[in-house]
């Protein structure tokens, strides 16, 4: 294991002088992300997964088997909790926007849905979970925004064919669509600087994509301890909005 670093001002710097030594970074993140943009992650203390008051687990609500046998209850809590239209940008993505238009940063690879990337002007983002931002009729194929959804009640149905507009998100007890998968490891193997930020690397088969890495730099951004510390040359162990803070 590398440096280990919990004072974000030290981690910014830190961070700000591999990133100007590297010729081609890849940044791959998840919910931790999105968490200073006021969208809570998964399996922190404070996390989805943790919170008490619904009538079913939130990790089964969020299934393939749950949206199918309880549509009504599915949506109603896709509309408001995954759904969040009020979330901003962090400096975090705002950062990364800037150094893919820098030549810095050659791809953004999230877990996250809620396009907060692409808001913040990153043009290269390949989402593996999909996204809130695209919903697909399942019969016609046409597709419908967030906010489309979110006018909508009970489950939502095309207007112009009647079939139901699912989200265009990954449920547990889905299949990642392969060319993003393939995308991410082509993406991964190829870069001297991987940066893995907000996320627990625990959830497979995205997990296992640190594998593929092959270069001089990695960087762990995560406030709680994940699989690979021990591989890392960088540890930091603070929120990741402020280590991106330079």
């Amino acid at each position: 294991m590398g440096d280990y670093i919990s004072d974000p001002g030290k981690a910014a710097q830190t961070l700000k002088g591999l990133i100007d030594k590297a010729h081609d970074v890849v940044f791959f993140g998840g919910a931790g992300v999105s968490t200073a943009s006021g969208i809570p992650d998964f399996r922190s203390p404070n996390g989805l997964y943790n919170q008490r008051g619904y009538k079913y687990p939130p990790e089964e609500m969020l299934s393939h088997e749950f949206y199918m046998d309880h549509r009504e209850e599915f949506f109603d809590f896709y509309r408001h909790v995954m759904c969040v239209p009020g979330a901003k940008p962090n400096q975090c993505h705002r950062k990364l926007a800037q150094l893919e238009q820098q030549g810095k940063v050659s791809c953004v690879i999230t877990q996250n849905i809620d396009g907060l990337h692409q808001a913040a002007g990153s043009k290269h983002v390949i989402e593996l979970h999909g996204s809130t931002h695209r919903n697909i009729c399942q019969t016609c194929g046409a597709v419908y925004s967030e906010e489309w959804i979110l006018s909508t009640e009970g489950v939502p149905k095309c207007p112009k064919c009647g079939g139901v507009v699912k989200p265009d998100v990954v449920l547990y007890g889905e299949n990642l669509k392969e060319e993003n998968l393939l995308g991410a490891v082509k993406e991964i193997a190829a870069c001297d600087m991987l940066i893995i930020g907000g996320t627990s690397l625990v959830v497979y088969p995205a997990a296992s994509l640190a594998n593929y890495f092959n270069g001089d730099e990695l960087v762990i951004c995560n406030l709680q301890a994940t699989p690979q510390d021990r591989s890392a040359d960088l540890v930091c162990a603070c929120d990741i909005a402020k280590t991106f803070d330079f």
